[in-house]
């Protein structure tokens, strides 16, 4: 997990909202300003960037079949992401939703979207997804800097 400022995993809201998640889940603190850099790193490394955001040529969730290096990018509320960063993307993907309301918190759509990668793991790892690679799963990174209005 990816975060702007590491100093908030001490924060008691954080730790009674991640419910000991923090201990487990490994942390890396990118600020703002190094967010850009590190996506590029991690591209040129091999990682498929992705991102919750409603665009015209986003993919639904449960359609898109996840590679097994990916970085799940989300961010601020109500803001969406930041066009630099969106233009960074391999592929933007939607959660589909019923109703007027087309939004979620950013904390629901990006645990939404791991299930959805932890789903499919099963099937990358034996290759029995259309599409899919065969290999160890490496977990997806959510880089929590640049926004999500899912």
């Amino acid at each position: 997990l990816v975060v702007p400022d590491l100093a908030l995993t001490r924060d008691p809201a954080f730790s009674s909202i991640s419910v000991t998640a923090e201990q487990w889940v490994p942390l890396i603190e990118v600020n703002e300003t190094g967010l850009m850099a590190w996506l590029m790193k991690r591209q040129a490394e091999g990682y498929t960037l992705l991102g919750l955001e409603q665009t015209s040529e986003s993919v639904n969730l449960p359609d898109y079949v996840f590679p097994e290096r990916a970085v799940l990018v989300l961010g601020r509320e109500k803001e969406g992401m930041p066009p630099e960063v969106l233009e960074l993307l391999d592929q933007a993907l939607e959660i589909p939703q019923l109703g007027l309301i087309r939004s979620l918190n950013v904390h629901v759509s990006g645990a939404i979207a791991m299930y959805e990668y932890t789903r499919q793991a099963p099937h990358r790892a034996t290759g029995a997804a259309a599409g899919s690679t065969v290999g160890a799963v490496v977990p997806a990174a959510a880089a929590a800097a640049a926004g999500s209005r899912q």
